[in-house]
């Protein structure tokens, strides 16, 4: 692995799935990703699974002596969570709680190969980005093209009107975890926001509701 490298990001939150995928090229793209923030010295927040690719990176960015933060709702835990956790676990009480947790501790969102729920964040931070909540960049790690009809569908949407130009260049994909991180340390938000991000209340920004007093 390279020397060590300065990154403008502290801590990255990587989205991804609780299986390996049928092909090794996933694994490997997971243990890239994880050398590549090592390198950078950049913190890991994640989904708090110690099974599949959220294993693989967790436990690589661990060993490279980073801080790992997962996040996880408590009835997943026997689903996503084998053995031994690794790093700081913070379980919440629903995937709502979670997805905010989450957002709210990174600086940058990056989305390796998986499955509905991998897409369903990737896509939540993307319009939080649409709407002004953030301006954080959010990354595709497009491995060997397995994004690539999900870019097809962005693109075909804005064809059809239903997505903003501006708003199409909101997601950076690259096919390599050296690569998408460079290109996101270099992003600059060009989309015209949805509302003014002024507007958001701090309370409201990424929970979607206001905080409720904790029960005495």
């Amino acid at each position: 692995m390279e020397g060590n490298i300065k990154s403008k990001f502290k801590r990255i939150c990587v989205f991804c799935g609780s299986n390996s995928g049928n092909r090794t090229v996933f694994s490997d793209a997971a243990l890239e990703l994880g050398n590549e923030l090592v390198r950078r010295k950049i913190d890991l927040v994640y989904g708090g699974g110690s099974v599949g690719l959220m294993g693989m990176i967790s436990q690589r960015v661990y060993d490279g002596g980073c801080h790992v933060l997962g996040v996880i709702p408590t009835a997943l835990m026997p689903l996503e969570i084998s053995g031994k956790t690794v790093g700081e676990v913070r379980t919440v009480s629903d995937m709502h709680e979670r997805k905010a947790e989450m957002a709210r501790e990174a600086d940058a969102f990056i989305a390796l190969p998986g499955g509905y729920g991998t897409m369903e964040e990737l896509l939540e931070m993307i319009t939080w980005s649409q709407l002004g909540i953030h301006n954080k960049p959010v990354g595709l790690l497009n491995v060997d093209g397995y994004y690539n009809f999900l870019l097809a569908l962005f693109d075909n949407s804005v064809k059809e009107g239903f997505i903003k130009p501006g708003a199409r260049h909101i997601v950076v994909s690259a096919p390599t975890a050296k690569e998408l991180i460079v290109k996101m340390e270099q992003y600059t938000p060009s989309h015209e926001h949805a509302v003014p991000h002024k507007s958001w209340h701090m309370e409201e920004q990424l929970d979607g509701c206001p905080r409720q007093p904790n029960p005495q």
